[in-house]
């Protein structure tokens, strides 16, 4: 049985959660909608694991939906840069759902708990989607249909303030989501296909042209306000810091690295690095955002009361970190950029999953209300310490490997400014982790407050595994290395080689 399903993974990822998303809707019940997309989400998780086992070790997967070859039929292409995103993807939404349950409870109105759990799963099998599909018209599809859910999501946060951040969320997503579909459209016009392996055989000849031009810039433009890239990044911060903690923590982790993803995918393998870098100023084009985006993100957090939105400006600097890598246009700096895709998405599932535990405890995630809560609720600290040592980029951590290769890229490429840009820039984020800190440990508890205690098992043991990998990422890191460096190898090469 086993062995039949084998061949048809590419299509079982996509297809589990998506089927699991009306299930959670039609059974009614928080209790039973958790358990479906709980399943689902685990069965997602084996399959990224099967696919990346097989792809590493046997090459590049290409299932034909329909049994229609492409280029006239849909094809998902799976190769080790995408199961490098298909695992992070699922395993980091596995770990939210069991996570989730106290939460929900918590923050979510009653009655609407299959409603989130339904948005949950539709939201992950977009983002999988996403990165699975060989064909960029549908990588529009999954795109819509992970960011609807999110606008959902958002919107089930408790205060009135998440109605307005999934709005913006909205208006910008579909700015983003329209200037990538044009760009698409163009390419259409001028190619005659959308499937990603034909597209990079013909742009080639056309490549002058400036519908294909514009098509470049608008599908770079769309992916940069997807990826919340500066100055395209203003929707993040507010639905970061007002969505339900578990969607925070899962789209924090996940949503911006699978556009950056695909910013790699359609830079490196469409396009590829020689226009993109060598006809066009891509390079100037994504630097100078991206050294922006490291100091004026760093400085926004250092500034912010409330934590998650302190995360949510730590992420636009984190971003801003990842494209500099890919502006880079080198395989050293793809593989940086891949490295701490994964190593980012595992910091900031810990740190929002470590802001849920105390939000469940105390109502609130603001910095004046957390004074001496370290004392109280000693592991949600330990795991806050972990992933914020990994963000600074400490030795030992998860952190420190990307700041590593990113360095390594950036001296390689002859820019040592760029080496000392990105030294100062982590520091400023120890301002930010280190008020936090204080905060938690130093202070005196607030007086008239209760003695708080931990969040329950629950959510506690994720937080803590997902601290613990920003750890054992940093001591060991030969899987998501390997990985990254073989999918390097792969973008730069092109579809289909």
């Amino acid at each position: 049985m086993a062995a039949n399903l084998i061949p048809h993974l590419p299509a079982l990822q996509v297809i589990i959660p998506l089927v699991a998303a009306p299930l959670c809707l039609l059974a009614g019940r928080t209790g039973f909608a958790w358990v479906i997309a709980f399943i689902a989400s685990v069965a997602a998780t084996i399959t990224a694991a099967a696919l990346a086992y097989l792809t590493y070790h046997d090459g590049t997967i290409s299932y034909h939906m329909g049994g229609w070859a492409p280029p006239w039929g849909i094809e998902y292409v799976v190769d080790t840069a995408n199961a490098f995103i298909l695992l992070l993807v699922s395993s980091i939404a596995t770990m939210v759902l069991i996570y989730s349950p106290a939460s929900v409870a918590k923050e979510i109105r009653p009655g609407r708990g299959h409603l989130y759990y339904c948005m949950y799963i539709l939201c992950l099998t977009g983002l999988l989607g996403i990165a699975i599909t060989g064909d960029a018209f549908n990588v529009f599809v999954f795109l819509e249909v992970s960011s609807l859910s999110s606008y959902a999501l958002i919107a089930m946060g408790g205060q009135r303030k998440a109605l307005t951040a999934a709005f913006q969320y909205l208006v910008m997503g579909t700015i983003g989501a329209t200037f990538f579909l044009i760009g698409v459209g163009l390419l259409y016009m001028m190619t005659g296909t959308l499937n990603m392996a034909d597209l990079a055989k013909r742009i080639p000849e056309i490549q002058d042209s400036r519908p294909v031009l514009a098509a470049f810039a608008f599908i770079t433009v769309g992916l940069a306000l997807k990826a919340a890239l500066f100055p395209l990044h203003l929707w993040l911060p507010n639905a970061y810091a007002y969505a339900p903690s578990g969607v925070s923590a899962f789209m924090a982790a996940t949503a911006t690295k699978v556009s950056l993803y695909v910013l790699l995918r359609f830079t490196f393998t469409i396009f590829g690095a020689e226009f993109a870098f060598g006809n066009l100023p891509l390079s100037w084009v994504l630097l100078v955002p991206a050294v922006i985006a490291m100091f004026a993100g760093s400085f926004s957090a250092m500034f912010q009361r409330d934590i998650k939105r302190m995360l949510a400006y730590s992420s636009v600097a984190q971003i801003g970190y990842i494209t500099l890598a890919i502006s880079l246009g080198t395989n050293a700096g793809v593989m940086a950029a891949l490295v701490h895709i994964f190593n980012h998405g595992l910091m900031k599932a810990a740190l929002f999953c470590a802001m849920g535990c105390i939000f469940y405890r105390i109502g609130s995630t603001r910095i004046d209300q957390m004074a001496g809560l370290g004392r109280q609720m000693p592991w949600t600290f330990a795991a806050i310490v972990a992933g914020g040592l990994s963000l600074l980029g400490v030795p030992l951590t998860a952190g420190f490997i990307s700041k590593w290769y990113l360095v390594q890229a950036a001296m390689q490429s002859g820019l040592w400014i760029l080496v000392v840009l990105i030294a100062v820039s982590s520091m400023l984020a120890l301002v930010y982790v280190w008020r936090l800190v204080e905060a938690l440990y130093f202070k005196e508890p607030n007086p008239g407050r209760e003695t708080v205690a931990e969040a329950p098992m629950s959510m506690l043991v994720p937080t803590l595994l997902l601290a613990g990998a920003n750890i054992y990422f940093g001591i060991d890191t030969r899987v998501p290395v390997a990985m990254a460096e073989n999918a390097a190898n792969l973008l730069m090469q092109g579809l289909g080689q």
